[in-house]
C-alpha cells in the first residue's frame, strides 16, 4: 500500500503539554455505511437526423424494437411513422426534427455501462466531458452548450457554470437524451455547440419493480490511506445532521464591525469539522436502486406512474503533484505533495405521471437530486512562496452540497390531425450549499527538536526535524469560509405546428418563450486572528486544530511565552476578498417568438427555415463592488436544407446565428474556488454577449437497418468570444482564474462515424442470433482565437494597459494570437466493439476513448506584463473500458448482472505546462484508479 502518511498529521496524534481541558479525545475517523451506489441505466446511441437511435435500441437484449422517447419544444412526439419525401424513401424513420442530431435511448447505454448521462454522452460523436460532467461540444466549453428537461431549462447548483453538471443525472430517472449540433429556431438561442435536451420516463409499456445494487472498487483508492473528518453521522448519505448550521451573527458579520469574538467562536462547530484524520482502509462504494411503474386504462385514455429513487456513496483519493511558477523559465515557486480524498454521496428521485388519450399526452414531472461531496485535504512542500527552507503544512476541511429540484407539466395535444400543441411549464430551484471550508496552516520549526525530543518525520521528500507549528503564513493561521446559492427558475413556452394540406408536405410552426432566472450567491471568508494581531504564541501553537479552537486557546493561550494572555485570545475577522463583493443578486429574464416553416421544395429535397427574436434583460449587483446590466434584442435565423439524392443516402447543409451570454458567475466579481481544479476564480462585470455564425455539412449513407456511415464538416465564427485568462494579482499570491472578451475566434473540424452489426451466423450453428457490433467515430476539431489591440475587459480592477480606458488591456496583453479555445482537443476517438446474444441475454462491448491534449487554463502573463508562460495543458490520453451484462432467471425471477472494468490502460490525470528548455510544470498530476464493479437488478 502506498504510503499517503504526511509528516504533518504527526500533529493530530502527538500528545503536547497543554491544560487538561485540551487533553480530550477528538472524535474516531467515520465509518461511513451506507447504502449501495445506484445500479442506473443511461441513454447512448446516436441518431444523425435519421433515426439512428434505432441503431442502438435494437442492438440491446430483449429491445429489438425500443424507440427513445423524446418531449421538446416543438417535435412531435408521437411521429413514429417513417418520413417519406417524395421520390425517396429512407430505410430508417426520420425523427420529427430534420437537424443534425443524435438520440441515446435507455436502451443503448447498456451497452456502454455508464451511469450517469455525462458518462454516456462521451460515446458521441464530437463530444467530451471535463471535469464534474460538463459536456464540451465540438471542443466549445460548457457556456455554449445547454441544457434542457423534457424541452424546458435547468438552473445549475455550480457558481462556476450555466449548465447543470449532468454526471448528477443518474440514467434511471432519464428516458432519452437528445443532442442537436445544428441550430433550429425553436430553442433557446444560447446554442453554440450544441443543445442537450433529457427526456424523463413518462408512461411505462407495463407494470414492472425492480430492486438494483452494485458494489465496486478503485484501485487507487479502496482499502488505502486516505483523509476524512467525522463532520456529523448522516454525511454518508449527504445530508448535514446540524453539526454545520450556521448561526446568525456569521450572517451578519459584513453588515458590523467585521470581528467575531472568542465568545461567538466557541459556539463554531470545531472537532468534528476541523480534525483531519487518517482513514486506513478508505471503503468500497456502493450503489442501490428501486424503480416502479404502473400503468393501466381509464376509459379511453391510458395513464401511468412512474417513480425511481436512488442513493451512492463513493470514495476517491488523489495523490497529486501541485505545482506553480511565475517565471518565463519554469523555476518552481510552489512545489506541493497533497492527497485529496473526496466522498461523494447522492440522491436522487423521480415520479412522474403521463396520461394518454388519443395521439394527446400529458406529463407531470418531478426530479430531486441531491449531491454532496466531503472532501479531505492534506498538502506539504519544503518549496513555497517565500519559502524559509523549512517544510510547510496545510489541511483543508470541506462540504460541498447541491441540491436540484424541478416540477413541470407537459401538455402535447393534437386537437386535429394536422394540428399539434405543445404547452410547457417549469418551475426549478437549485441550491449550493458550503459552509466551514476549512484551511489550516502549519510551519515546521526546527530549533524546537531538540528541546521536545520529537524525531524527524519523512514522508515524500517532505521532512520536519523539529515540531509542527500553527503559523501566521499568508498572514493567517487558519480560515474559514461559509457559502451558499440559491436559484430559482420560471419558464413556459407554448408551440404551435400545422401541417399544411397539398400534394408537398409542409409544415408552419410558431412559438413563445419565456424564462426568468433569479440566483442570490454569498460567500463570507474568515481568518483566524489573535486579539493583538500576531499568530497564537508558544507552546499553543504546536496544538492540533481543534485544540486551537478549544476554549482554553481561544480565550487566551493559558502558558504563553511571552506577553499577556489576553492579547493572545483568538477572533475570526470578516475578509471581503480581493475586490470587496462577498455577495451578489442576479437576475435573466428572457422573451421569444419564433416562426419556422419546413417543406418539401422539390422531390428529395427537404428544407427547414426559421427565424427566432430574442430579448433580454441580465442583471448582476453585487455588494460592494461594480454592477453589470445587459439589454440585448437579437434576430436568430437558421436554415437546414436536406438533399436526398440516393435512396439510402442524403447530404445536409445548415447555417445559422445564435448567442451565448456571460454566466452568472462569469460577471459576478466574487471569489469561487472549484474543489475539482483547486483552483480561484473571480468574475468580470465587464463582460459582454458572444455571438456566433455557425455552417454545417453532413453526407449520410444508411446502407442497412441500423447501420451508417456519416461524414461532416463545420465552421464557427464567434464574436466576443469569453475566455479564461490566468493573472498572479500579486507577486505572493497563487495563481488565479478570470475571463475576459476576445476581438474574435473560429472554430472548424470534421466529424466520421460508422456503425455496423455484423451477424456470426457465418461460423456456425452454435452462433446463429448472435452478432458483433461495431462502432466507430472520429472528429478533428481545429481553433483559433485573435488577439489583436482591440481593448477588451481587463482581469484586474482598476489596471490599465496599453492606451485602453480605466479596466480594459489590449488583447494582445493578455493572450496569444492563434491560440486555441480554452478545452478543445483537437481529436476525439470513440470505438465499441460488442457481442449481443438477444436470445440468451448476454451483452459484452469493449470501449476504447481517446482524447488529444486541450488548453484547460491559458497561461498567464508574467510579471509586470512582459510575455506570456505557456498555456496550462491537460493530457486525457487513451482509456479502455469492458462491460459485460447477463441476465438469467433465478426462482422465477428475472436477475440482470452487470460487470464493469474501467480505464484498464491506468491513464493518469496530466495538467501541466512545457517551458522552453525542457523544464515542465505539472499543475495537477496524479493518477487514476481502475474501477472494478458488479452488480445486479433484480425485476418483480
Amino acid at each position: 500500500m502506498r504510503q499517503r502518511t504526511l509528516a504533518s498529521l504527526l500533529l493530530l496524534t502527538t500528545t503536547l503539554v497543554a491544560p487538561a481541558a485540551l487533553a480530550q479525545v477528538a472524535p474516531a475517523p467515520p465509518t461511513p455505511a451506507g447504502p449501495p451506489q445506484t445500479s442506473t441505466t443511461s441513454t447512448g446511441t446516436d441518431a444523425s437526423s435519421q433515426q439512428d437511435q434505432q441503431a442502438t435500441a435494437a442492438a440491446v437484449p430483449g429491445d429489438a424494437d425500443d424507440q427513445a422517447e423524446i418531449s421538446a419544444p416543438g417535435v412531435d412526439a408521437s411521429a413514429g411513422d417513417d418520413i417519406v419525401v417524395v421520390g425517396r424513401n429512407i430505410p430508417n424513420a426520420v425523427r420529427a426534427t430534420a437537424q443534425v442530431v443524435n438520440v441515446l435511448s435507455s436502451a443503448d447505454i447498456a451497452r456502454t455501462g455508464e451511469g450517469d448521462i455525462a458518462g454516456a454522452l462521451t460515446r458521441v460523436t464530437g463530444l467530451s466531458v471535463v471535469g464534474n460532467g460538463y459536456v464540451f461540444v465540438r471542443g466549445l466549453g460548457d457556456r455554449y452548450s445547454s441544457a434542457l428537461l423534457n424541452g424546458s431549462p435547468l438552473p445549475s447548483p455550480e457558481p462556476l457554470r450555466r449548465t447543470v453538471p449532468l454526471d448528477i443525472f443518474p440514467t434511471t430517472v432519464v428516458g432519452s437524451a437528445l443532442v442537436q449540433k445544428t441550430y433550429s429556431v425553436n430553442y433557446p438561442g444560447e446554442f453554440g455547440g450544441g443543445v442537450i435536451n433529457l427526456t424523463t420516463k413518462a408512461i411505462p409499456d407495463e407494470n414492472f419493480f425492480s430492486v438494483g445494487a452494485s458494489g465496486s472498487i478503485d484501485t487507487e483508492t479502496t482499502g488505502k490511506l486516505g483523509y476524512t473528518y467525522f463532520g456529523s453521522t448522516t454525511d454518508w448519505l449527504g445530508y448535514d445532521g446540524g453539526e454545520r448550521n450556521v448561526p446568525d451573527f456569521i450572517k451578519q458579520a459584513p453588515t458590523g464591525n467585521g470581528i467575531i469574538p472568542g465568545a461567538q467562536v466557541l459556539q463554531l462547530s470545531n472537532a468534528r469539522t476541523t480534525l483531519l484524520q487518517r482513514n486506513g482502509d478508505t471503503p468500497a462504494n456502493y450503489s442501490g436502486s428501486m424503480d416502479l411503474g404502473v400503468t393501466g386504462d381509464l376509459g379511453s385514455t391510458r395513464v401511468g406512474l412512474i417513480g425511481s429513487l436512488g442513493v451512492s456513496n463513493t470514495w476517491r483519493t488523489r495523490d497529486v503533484t501541485q505545482q506553480d511558477t511565475v517565471s518565463n523559465d519554469g523555476t518552481l515557486r510552489n512545489d506541493f505533495r497533497t492527497v485529496i480524498t473526496d466522498n461523494r454521496a447522492v440522491v436522487n428521485g423521480l415520479l412522474g405521471f403521463g396520461a394518454e388519450f388519443g395521439e394527446n399526452r400529458v406529463r407531470w414531472t418531478n426530479v430531486y437530486i441531491h449531491d454532496t461531496l466531503k472532501q479531505g485535504r492534506a498538502s506539504a512542500a519544503t518549496v513555497y512562496n517565500n519559502s524559509s527552507g523549512n517544510p510547510l503544512f496545510q489541511q483543508n476541511t470541506s462540504w460541498f452540497e447541491r441540491k436540484l429540484i424541478e416540477t413541470q407539466l407537459v401538455g402535447e395535444f393534437k386537437p386535429v390531425q394536422d394540428l399539434s400543441i405543445d404547452v410547457r411549464g417549469a418551475y426549478a430551484n437549485s441550491q449550493r450549499n458550503s459552509p466551514y471550508e476549512r484551511q489550516f496552516i502549519y510551519l515546521c520549526n526546527t530549533s524546537l527538536n531538540a528541546d521536545l525530543g520529537n524525531a524527524p518525520v519523512s514522508d515524500r521528500g517532505v521532512t520536519c526535524p523539529g515540531l509542527w507549528q500553527a503559523t501566521n503564513a499568508f498572514d493567517r493561521f487558519a480560515t474559514v469560509v461559509f457559502s451558499e446559492l440559491n436559484e430559482n427558475l420560471y419558464s413556459g413556452q407554448a408551440d404551435v405546428a400545422y401541417k399544411m394540406p397539398g400534394e408537398r408536405p409542409m409544415t408552419l410552426s410558431a412559438g413563445y418563450y419565456f424564462s426568468q432566472n433569479d440566483r442570490t450567491s454569498t460567500r463570507l471568508p474568515f481568518t483566524y486572528q489573535t486579539v493583538a494581531g500576531g499568530a497564537i504564541p508558544f507552546p499553543c501553537n504546536l496544538f492540533r486544530p481543534d485544540y486551537l479552537l478549544s476554549p482554553d486557546v481561544v480565550n487566551g493561550c493559558p502558558v504563553p511565552g511571552s506577553g499577556d494572555p489576553s492579547d493572545t485570545a483568538v477572533q475570526m475577522r470578516f475578509d471581503a476578498g480581493q475586490n470587496g463583493s462577498y455577495a451578489y443578486d442576479a437576475l435573466l429574464r428572457v422573451h421569444a417568438g419564433y416562426a419556422q416553416v419546413e417543406a418539401e421544395a422539390t422531390d428529395g429535397l427537404r428544407a427547414i427555415i426559421g427565424v427566432r427574436y430574442e430579448t433580454a434583460t441580465q442583471r448582476v449587483t453585487p455588494i460592494n463592488a461594480t454592477s453589470t446590466r445587459l439589454k440585448n434584442d437579437y434576430l436568430l435565423p437558421a436554415a437546414t436544407l436536406t438533399w436526398n439524392f440516393a435512396q439510402d443516402m442524403q447530404l445536409r447543409l445548415a447555417a445559422s446565428k445564435t448567442i451565448a451570454r456571460p454566466q452568472f458567475r462569469e460577471l459576478a466579481p466574487q471569489a469561487f474556488r472549484d474543489f475539482e481544479s483547486d483552483r480561484l476564480f473571480f468574475g468580470n462585470p465587464r463582460l459582454k454577449d458572444s455571438e456566433l455564425y455557425n455552417l454545417e455539412a453532413r453526407y449520410e449513407w444508411f446502407f442497412a437497418r441500423d447501420q451508417r456511415i456519416t461524414m461532416a464538416g463545420f465552421y464557427k465564427r464567434i464574436d466576443n468570444p469569453i475566455e479564461q485568462v490566468g493573472f498572479f494579482p500579486t507577486p505572493d499570491a497563487r495563481l488565479q482564474t478570470g475571463f475576459t472578451n476576445l476581438p474574435s475566434a473560429k472554430l472548424y473540424g470534421v466529424e466520421v462515424e460508422a456503425q455496423k452489426y455484423v451477424p456470426l451466423d457465418f461460423i456456425g450453428e452454435a452462433m446463429a442470433g448472435k452478432r458483433a457490433v461495431l462502432i466507430a467515430n472520429y472528429t478533428w476539431t481545429h481553433s483559433a482565437i485573435t488577439a489583436n489591440r482591440t481593448c477588451v475587459p481587463g482581469v484586474l480592477e482598476g489596471t490599465t494597459l496599453g492606451g485602453c480606458q480605466a479596466n480594459f488591456a489590449p488583447a494582445v496583453s493578455l493572450f496569444r494570437d492563434g491560440a486555441p479555445l480554452t478545452g478543445q482537443s483537437d481529436h476525439l476517438v470513440n470505438l465499441q466493439v460488442g457481442f449481443e446474444d438477444k436470445d440468451n441475454g448476454t451483452q459484452a462491448t469493449l470501449l476504447f476513448n481517446y482524447a488529444s491534449e486541450r488548453v484547460t487554463n491559458r497561461g498567464p502573463a508574467l510579471l509586470g506584463g512582459a510575455g506570456f508562460q505557456p498555456d496550462i495543458i491537460e493530457k486525457p490520453g487513451i482509456r479502455v473500458d469492458f462491460v459485460a451484462r447477463q441476465t438469467v432467471d433465478f426462482v422465477g425471477k428475472k436477475v440482470e448482472i452487470k460487470a464493469e472494468m474501467r480505464n484498464l490502460t491506468g491513464t493518469r490525470y496530466q495538467e501541466f505546462q512545457t517551458f522552453e528548455g525542457g523544464n515542465r510544470v505539472d499543475v495537477n498530476n496524479y493518477r487514476l484508479g481502475r474501477m472494478f464493479t458488479l452488480g445486479a437488478n433484480v425485476s418483480f
